[in-house]
C-alpha cells in the first residue's frame, strides 16, 4: 500500500505539460517547488487524472491525496514564488546610495566671515601690504642671556641723566629699615586689625601700570616714612614705583634679566639692596647706592625659581631649582657660583621658605608634596625631609611659614582649597588644622594665587580672589574671613600681593602688568 500511495503522490505533484503557457515557463525559477503548479482543473477526487490507475486505494488515501492537492492549489492561488521574485527585483533596483556629505556651493556675491585685515596682509585702505613688511625679521634668540657681571641701574622709559631719577636713588638709599622691636608690638586682636583694614582704600592714584609683561613677583619696601613698590615681570622687567611724590611720575623701568623674575625680596638688613631671581639662571642685587645691578649668582644649566634669606643678616641664600636641586649661595664669598649644591627628594621646586625662628629648617614646594629639611641633613645624592605633607591631591603654588613664630604653615594648591598646618613641633607629623575653600584656577593667562602671611598679624593671611567684583581676601588661620578689599578701581585679578611690614599698605600685581595699592590716607 505504501508503494501505491508514493506512486499517487509522484503523479499528483507532477504537473502537465499544457498546464504551463510559455510565459510562465520562462519566469519560473528553478528554485520553485514542483507542488505549487498541480494542474486542479476538477475538484472531484474521482475525476482527478492518474487516480483512475489506483482504484484500489483506501477512502482515507484518497482523502489524503485529495488535501494535499487542494493544498497544492491553495498556495499556487496565493502566487508566492512570483511575489518573491518581484521583491528580489525592487532590493536589486533599490541599493542605498552612498552617503556623501556634499559642501554648499559659494555665491560670487556672498558675504563671508570678517577676517582681520592684519592676518590678511591688507592695509585698512584695503591695499596690499609691500613684501617687506609681510615677513618680519625674527631674531635667533627671543630672549637672549644678558651678560655675566654689573649692570647699570639706568630706567628704560627716563632719561638717565635725570636729576629726578638720581634724587629718587638718594632718597631709597637713605630709607630706614623697620625694627623687629617695632613688628612684634605691632601684633594686636584680630577684631583691632579687622578695624585697621577697613580704613584701607584704593583709588587711581595708587593704580599704575609699571611693566610691559604680566607681573610674576611683588615687594614692598620696609620704610615707614615712604611707599616704594618693586614688581618683577614675566618679560625680565623690574618697576620701581615711588608712591610718595604723586605730583610726579615716579615710575621706573629696568631690565636687569631677560626671563621671568619669579621672586624680589627687599634685603631685611639693607633695605637699600633688592634682590631679584630669575628664569634665566641669575640673582642680581639692585643697589640704590651705587646704581648698579650686581650679579650675586648664576647657573644658566639649572632654571632657579625661588630663594629665600637662610641667615638673619642676609649674608647667605637658599635657592630653588625648577629640577629639583637647592643651591646653597654666600654673598661673601667671591664669584658667581653656589657653595653646595643639594638634591632635594623634590621633583620640582616652586618655592622655598625659611623657617624665621629656626633658621636651619626650611620649607619647600614642589609639584604634589610639601617637605620640611633640615639644612644640617642636606646631601648631593637625594636628601631626605624630615615631614611630607601629602594632603594635597593637585599642584601646589606655595608654602609659607607665619613671619614670627613659624608656628603655621598655609600652602595654595589647584585644587581649590587653602590648607593651614600646625608647625609648632616640627616632629615626624605635622596636623592639618584648617581646610579652607577657594578658587585657585586662575588659568593659563593669570599667574598662579599664592597665600601670604602678613608680617602685622601672626594669624592672618592674604591671597587674591576670582569673585565678583574683584577683591583681595584677607582670612583667619581657623577659615574664617576677616576681610575684603574692594573697590571701585580694582577691575582685575591680582594674583600676587603683598603687605608692609608695619603699615597697613597692600600692593598686588595683575597679569596686564598693573600694581594696585591699598592703603589707608594716613600712609601717604
Amino acid at each position: 500500500m505504501k508503494a501505491v500511495s508514493s506512486k499517487a503522490e509522484s503523479l499528483l505533484l507532477k504537473p502537465p505539460v499544457d498546464a504551463y503557457s510559455e510565459s510562465e515557463l520562462e519566469h519560473r525559477s528553478p528554485a520553485e517547488p514542483v507542488a505549487l503548479s498541480v494542474d486542479m482543473r476538477s475538484s472531484d477526487e474521482d475525476s482527478a487524472p492518474g487516480l483512475d490507475d489506483f482504484s484500489g486505494l483506501s477512502s482515507y488515501e484518497r482523502k489524503r491525496l485529495k488535501n494535499i492537492r487542494e493544498n497544492a492549489n491553495f498556495f499556487a492561488s496565493l502566487q508566492l514564488s512570483e511575489s518573491a521574485a518581484r521583491l528580489r527585483e525592487m532590493i536589486k533596483k533599490r541599493q542605498p546610495p552612498e552617503l556623501k556629505r556634499k559642501r554648499p556651493k559659494k555665491k560670487e556675491n556672498e558675504i563671508g566671515c570678517r577676517r582681520s585685515m592684519r592676518l590678511l596682509k591688507v592695509d585698512p585702505l584695503g591695499v596690499s601690504l609691500p613684501a617687506a613688511l609681510t615677513e618680519p625679521t625674527l631674531d635667533e634668540e627671543e630672549n637672549p642671556l644678558l651678560p655675566p657681571g654689573p649692570l647699570e641701574m639706568i630706567p628704560e622709559n627716563q632719561d638717565d641723566s635725570g636729576e629726578l631719577f638720581k634724587a629718587s636713588l638718594k632718597t631709597w638709599a637713605e630709607m630706614s629699615k623697620i625694627s623687629s622691636e617695632r613688628t612684634k608690638k605691632g601684633l594686636s586682636s584680630v577684631k583691632s586689625y579687622k578695624a585697621n583694614l577697613s580704613g584701607m582704600a584704593i583709588s587711581e592714584a595708587t593704580v599704575r601700570k609699571v611693566t610691559r609683561g604680566a607681573i610674576s613677583s611683588v615687594a614692598l619696601h620696609p620704610s615707614e616714612v615712604r611707599t616704594l613698590v618693586a614688581a618683577g615681570a614675566k618679560s625680565g622687567e623690574i618697576g620701581l614705583w615711588d608712591l610718595t611724590r604723586q605730583c610726579e611720575d615716579e615710575v621706573y623701568v629696568f631690565y636687569p634679566h631677560s626671563q621671568p623674575v619669579s621672586c624680589l625680596y627687599f634685603s631685611p638688613t639693607n633695605p637699600a639692596h633688592l634682590l631679584s631671581l630669575s628664569y634665566d639662571g641669575t640673582l642680581r642685587c639692585g643697589d640704590f647706592s651705587s646704581a648698579v645691578f650686581e650679579e650675586v649668582y648664576r647657573n644658566e644649566g639649572s632654571s632657579p625659581s625661588s630663594f629665600d634669606f637662610l641667615a638673619e643678616d642676609a649674608s647667605t641664600l637658599l635657592v630653588g631649582h625648577w629640577d629639583g636641586h637647592l643651591s646653597l649661595v654666600d654673598r661673601r664669598t667671591p664669584g658667581t657660583s653656589y657653595e653646595k649644591l643639594f638634591n632635594s627628594s623634590l621633583g620640582k621646586i616652586r618655592t622655598v621658605h625659611v623657617h624665621p625662628v629656626s633658621r636651619q629648617y626650611f620649607i619647600s614646594a614642589g609639584l604634589r608634596d610639601v617637605h620640611i629639611y633640615d639644612v644640617r641633613c642636606l646631601n648631593s645624592r637625594r636628601s631626605q625631609p624630615l615631614i611630607s605633607l601629602a594632603e594635597h591631591s593637585k599642584s601646589i603654588a606655595s608654602a609659607y611659614f607665619s613671619p614670627v613664630t613659624g608656628n603655621r604653615v598655609v600652602t595654595t594648591c589647584a585644587d581649590c582649597k587653602l590648607r593651614v598646618f600646625d608647625s609648632s613641633s616640627i616632629s615626624s607629623e605635622i596636623p592639618l588644622l584648617t581646610t579652607i575653600r577657594h578658587n585657585t584656577i586662575t588659568g593659563r593667562w593669570l599667574t598662579r594665587f599664592q597665600a601670604v602671611w602678613d608680617p602685622k598679624q601672626e594669624d592672618c593671611f592674604i591671597v587674591g580672589s576670582m569673585a565678583h567684583p574683584r577683591r583681595v581676601e584677607i582670612f583667619h588661620e581657623t577659615g574664617k574671613t576677616v576681610y575684603s578689599l574692594l573697590g571701585e578701581c580694582l577691575v582685575s585679578v591680582c594674583s600676587l600681593s603683598v603687605m608692609h611690614p608695619t603699615r597697613y599698605v597692600l600692593a598686588g600685581g595683575n597679569s596686564s602688568g598693573r600694581l594696585h595699592v591699598f592703603m589707608r590716607q594716613d600712609s601717604f
